[in-house]
C-alpha cells in the first residue's frame, strides 16, 4: 500500500464490561481473552502490519498503559505512542494525531482501529482498507460498515440507499443512527439498506482536520491553533493544554454525523467489537452443548451454553451449569447469568461503592 499510509489504534480504554480479566492497571486490549497467545493490542497491531509498515503505526493511549504498550509492541518507538493526558473521548485524540502526522507527512492518509476488536479474516479485511484509502484519497471521510447478522441493539448503524450492496463495494453515507431500540433494530435488519458502524475510520489527515474546522470548530482551535507545537520539544505541555480546555466528545458526534462528504466500504470479514463477555462467545470454539472454554483442566458435567475462562493451572469441576459466564483473574471471580451481562456495570459501581479500595 502507498507509503503515506498511517495506522492509528485506539487503546485508551477501561473495558470494565470484561470484568474481572480487564481492569484499570490492565484493560482488555492487554489482555489475551481468546486464549491464542497474544493480546487484543498485539492481534490488531500485527494486522495493520499489512496496511502500513510498523514505522508508520502509532498508538493513541492513556498515560498509564505507556510501558504496557511498548512491552507488547516492542517493534515501536517512543515516540509512536501517543499518551493522551486525560480521557476525552475520540474527536480530541484524532483531533491531535491527524495534526501530528500531518506536520510530518503533508499527503498522510490515516487508518483509524480501535484496539480491541475481532477481526478474524485478515486477507478480507485488507482488501476493505484498500478500497477505503483509494476513496479517502479522493476526498472522502470512509467509514467500514459491517453486514448485520442480527437486530443488535449495542451498535450504531449507518443507513445506504437501497441498492445491492456487494461486499467491499463503496457506498455513499445517507446518515449515521444511533444505538436503535430492538423493534427499530429489526426494521433496519430487514430493509438491507443499514449496516452496523464498526468505529474503523479511514481519511486523509488533512480532510479530517477541515471537516472538524468546519463541523466542530472550537476543537478545530485547541488543536490546530499551535501547528509548530507538534514534533517539537513544546508537543507535551501544548498536549495537555490542548486536551484540558478540549471538549469532551466522540468523533461520531463532532464530524461524521454532519458531514456530507462520507462513504462506507461493505465489509464482510468475521467482526466483533468484544464489547461483552458475551460477544466473544460467538466466535469461540464450542464443545457439543454450546459451551466456550479457555482452561486446561475444566471438566463439565450437565453444563449447558456457558462461557469458562480461567487460569490453566486451576482444577475445576462445573455440574449442572447452563447459560452463565465464569471468569477468574487475579484472584477474583466472576459467576454471572448470560442474561444478565448489561447489568455487570451496574454491579461493579455498587461493589466499587461500598469497597472503593478494590478497583484502585
Amino acid at each position: 500500500m502507498e507509503n503515506n499510509t498511517y495506522s492509528l489504534i485506539m487503546a485508551g480504554g477501561i473495558g470494565s464490561r470484561f470484568w474481572p480479566m480487564s481492569t484499570q492497571q490492565k484493560p482488555k486490549q492487554f489482555l489475551d481473552v481468546l486464549g491464542v497467545g497474544k493480546s487484543l493490542l498485539r492481534l490488531t497491531f500485527e494486522r495493520l502490519t499489512e496496511i502500513s509498515d510498523s514505522s508508520k503505526v502509532y498508538v493513541l493511549t492513556n498515560e498509564r498503559y505507556r510501558d504496557l504498550v511498548l512491552s507488547q509492541l516492542p517493534e515501536l518507538g517512543v515516540d509512536q505512542v501517543i499518551c493522551e493526558p486525560e480521557r476525552k473521548n475520540t474527536a480530541p485524540c484524532i483531533a491531535f494525531a491527524a495534526a501530528k502526522i500531518l506536520g510530518l507527512n503533508p499527503n498522510a492518509t490515516l487508518v483509524i482501529s480501535p484496539s480491541d476488536h475481532l477481526i478474524l479474516n485478515t486477507s478480507r479485511f485488507v482488501e476493505c482498507i484498500h478500497a477505503a484509502v483509494q476513496e479517502a484519497n479522493l476526498g472522502q471521510l470512509v467509514t467500514l460498515g459491517i453486514q448485520p447478522t442480527r437486530p443488535d441493539t449495542g451498535y450504531g448503524y449507518i443507513e445506504v440507499r437501497p441498492s445491492q450492496h456487494l461486499p467491499g463495494a463503496v457506498e455513499p453515507v445517507r446518515r449515521f443512527c444511533e444505538k436503535p431500540s430492538i423493534d427499530v433494530a429489526k426494521t433496519f435488519v430487514d430493509s438491507g439498506n443499514y449496516f452496523w458502524n464498526s468505529g474503523i475510520f479511514i481519511w486523509r489527515a488533512e480532510d479530517i482536520l477541515n471537516a472538524i474546522k468546519v463541523h466542530a470548530n472550537s476543537l478545530y482551535e485547541v488543536f490546530c491553533g499551535s501547528m509548530d507545537s507538534y514534533n517539537s520539544a513544546d508537543e507535551d505541555s501544548f498536549m495537555r493544554s490542548a486536551f484540558a480546555a478540549a471538549e469532551d466528545i466522540s468523533i461520531d458526534f463532532a464530524v461524521m454525523e454532519h458531514a456530507k462528504n462520507v462513504s462506507v466500504v461493505v465489509s464482510d470479514f468475521d467482526w466483533s467489537d468484544l464489547g461483552t463477555w458475551g460477544s466473544l462467545i460467538d466466535h469461540m470454539d464450542k464443545d457439543a452443548h454450546g459451551n466456550a472454554v479457555v482452561g486446561d483442566n475444566i471438566h463439565l458435567f450437565e453444563t449447558k451454553n456457558c462461557l469458562v475462562h480461567l487460569p490453566k493451572d486451576k482444577v475445576v469441576l462445573l455440574d449442572g451449569i447452563q447459560d452463565t459466564i465464569i471468569v477468574e483473574s487475579d484472584g477474583m471471580l466472576m459467576v454471572l447469568r448470560k442474561d444478565k451481562e448489561q447489568a455487570l456495570k451496574a454491579y461493579l459501581k455498587q461493589i466499587e461503592d461500598s469497597n472503593p479500595a478494590l478497583f484502585q
